[in-house]
């Protein structure tokens, strides 16, 4: 089922530069395909969640929210590839968490044991400008299984509702925050271990500075100004040029 078109009634702008879920790699991932992978570098059997501790896990997040309305925020990836059926988008600020390239990949999406990668997670603290995808309740427990299988393969994030400031007033936002507590996680990164990470991490879906570079193509289309990341993405690209 194709995306309703009205669904990008606030940002047209984004319609083109959204795929459309139907199509995602993440759409049918299933955890378990990434065994082999994870099994070829060294890591051990309980890398990742079991589907009925990540499944545990949903069911105590959204406890009570399964057959309502449910907006999920997005700041990385989400952005231009949620895999979600959604009916309506709008650029949206969480409070009380901004953004920081924290999650440190060396056998995922976009970062290798030889090539490590950064993408972003929320830390507490500020604001995070981003968008927000509403996901009607007829559909909730299916699509968040879904996001599930996606955002919480491993022990990397922890799912909360944060307040969110859009165009239509304040919403509550499903969010994915930094767990400091994983091995994934990084704040003690130099400014310079991260303009490395981002300049020359790949994985099997692409590199963390595609990743960036998409980032900040949404922000331009939304016309949302972060000063921090266009000044990464600079020294980010003079290290490639390098």
């Amino acid at each position: 089922m194709p995306l309703d078109p009205d669904a990008f009634r606030h940002h047209p702008g984004l319609a083109g530069m959204i795929q459309d879920p139907e199509t995602s790699f993440f759409r049918g991932f299933l955890p378990a395909d990434m065994d082999d992978r994870m099994r070829e570098l060294g890591r051990p059997a309980d890398w990742r969640r079991t589907d009925a501790e990540r499944e545990a896990n949903r069911h105590e997040a959204l406890a009570g929210r399964l057959d309502r309305d449910l907006w999920v925020f997005a700041y990385g990836s989400l952005m231009w590839d949620p895999a979600l059926m959604f009916s309506e988008v709008l650029r949206a600020t969480a409070e009380g968490y901004h953004r920081g390239m924290v999650l440190y990949d060396t056998g995922g999406a976009r970062g290798s044991p030889e090539a490590p990668g950064l993408m972003a997670g929320l830390v507490p603290g500020g604001q995070c400008e981003g968008v927000a995808f509403r996901v009607p309740a007829a559909i909730v427990d299916r699509e968040t299984e879904i996001l599930w299988r996606r955002e919480m393969i491993a022990h990397a994030y922890i799912p909360r509702f944060l307040p969110a400031r859009t165009v239509l007033g304040e919403i509550e936002v499903l969010a994915f925050t930094a767990d400091p507590t994983a091995q994934m996680i990084r704040l003690d990164l130099s400014r310079e271990e991260t303009v490395h990470c981002i300049a020359t991490g790949e994985g099997v879906i692409g590199t963390s500075f595609a990743y960036l570079e998409n980032t900040l193509a949404h922000f331009h289309a939304l016309k949302i100004e972060d000063p921090d990341l266009e000044a990464l993405m600079a020294e980010v690209q003079r290290a490639r040029a390098a």
